[in-house]
This record gives structure tokens, sequence and C-alpha cells, in this order.
């Protein structure tokens, strides 16, 4: 959608791209999560999946599931982490490339220290290599330092996201309604249809008002799992 978005004049020259690889994660880390995760968005598509897979869901209330679909939970694999706990496996990764590149970490010393890493940070041990330090793949085809854009591209779609909610006071209730139209149109306008037109910080301070800033994505954060979690 990224892609389709960008202005047509843009098309076959240096600008028709996105912006940024964060600018890119951004994109998908927002509906996939603060869309597909959100309670606005089940309550508009539970119905549908209940009646879709009625032996499983029949006897299931709405917030239950809601609540299994945002379990936190300490994991061993990045692509399942639930929301709150997903940067730290991009800090894990992004400090031991940090140690590679600097000559501080021998390759042949990279499981141990992944091993410990996610001991000391998440909880949790890899019970070998496969659900450890391979799991990814981004480091044997060479995509050396694109692990941080997916913290970025977090920090970002929240950013976004706040910004498309104040332009858009019906926001929560288009997506509860399944009309995604809006938000679309927005990120189109604001985002997708500059290309990379604008630097990457140039194009969120145009879109949202102002610099990065993780207080959006903090704040998201807290108000969805205070409110899951019962926590006050």
């Amino acid at each position: 959608m990224y892609e389709q978005g960008i202005a047509p004049e843009y098309r076959r020259t240096p600008l028709g791209h996105g912006a940024s690889l964060g600018v890119h994660e951004s994109q998908s880390r927002l509906w996939e999560n603060l869309v597909g995760r959100s309670l606005p968005y089940w309550e508009g598509a539970f119905p549908a999946l209940q009646a879709a897979f009625p032996s499983q869901l029949a006897g299931v209330a709405l917030r239950d599931f809601y609540a299994a679909a945002n379990r936190v939970e300490n994991s061993l694999i990045r692509v399942e982490a639930d929301e709150v706990s997903y940067n730290l496996h991009i800090l894990v990764r992004f400090e031991l490339e940090l140690a590679l590149l600097d000559g501080d970490l021998a390759v042949a010393d990279l499981p141990d220290a992944w091993n410990g890493r996610y001991r000391d940070y998440l909880g949790v041990t890899p019970p070998s290599d496969a659900l450890g330090c391979l799991q990814d793949i981004h480091w044997a085809v060479g995509l050396i330092g694109y692990f941080p854009t997916y913290a970025i591209g977090n920090l970002v779609s929240a950013q976004l996201f706040e910004a498309a909610k104040a332009a858009t006071p019906t926001l929560d209730d288009d997506i509860r309604a399944g009309d995604f139209s809006g938000l679309l149109a927005w990120l189109r306008e604001n985002v997708q249809r500059h290309g990379s037109r604008y630097r990457p910080a140039e194009l969120l301070v145009a879109a949202t008002g102002k610099e990065l800033t993780a207080a959006p994505y903090l704040a998201y954060l807290r108000g969805k799992y205070s409110d899951l979690y019962g926590l006050r």
C-alpha cells in the first residue's frame, strides 16, 4: 500500500520509493498492531470470525479473544513477540550487531552472547541456535543494521496513528465498521504520496507536527495494556 500510494509523477524517478526502511516498517506495524490487534477492529470482525469457526469460537467472549490476541508473554521468537516485549528482541540484535562490527564480539561467541541477552532481557534461554541467533535471515543475507528499523517503525506507527486519530475523530468507529478508507486516505496524503521527496525526519514533522518521540508509543502501550491487565 505504501508503494502504491506514492504520487504517480514520482514513478521511475529517484523519488519513487519509500522515505526509509523505518517509515516502511511503520506502515506494516500500524496495520498489524494499531489496527489489527485493536479492540475496535475485533468488535467489528469477531462476529464474522465466530460465524466462520463456530465450533471453536461460539462460546468465546469478545474480550477474552481480544485479550488472547494481545497476550504479553516473554518469548524466544521475534516475529511471535507481543507489542510490549517486541522492542527488547530488537535491542538484543542491535547491541550484538554493534559488538560484532566493533570487533568486541567474535562470530563464534555470538550464540552464547545471544543466549545471555535473552536470559537477561526476556527471562528465557534459547534451547538451540535455531530458536536463538539463527532464527532471522537478516544477518545471513547481509542485512546488517536492518533490525533497528523495526523499533523505529513501532515508534513512527504510533505517532502517525495518533495524528490520524486527531484528524479523524470517527476513526475508531470507522475501524469498528470495517471501513479503513479514511485511515488509508490520511496515510496516502500525509506519508505515502511523498515517496522519497522528504527525509524521514522531515516527513514525520510534516505529517504529525513534531519530531520523532517515544511518547505516543509509550502512551499507547500504557493505555492499552493497563486496560487489558487491570493496571492502575
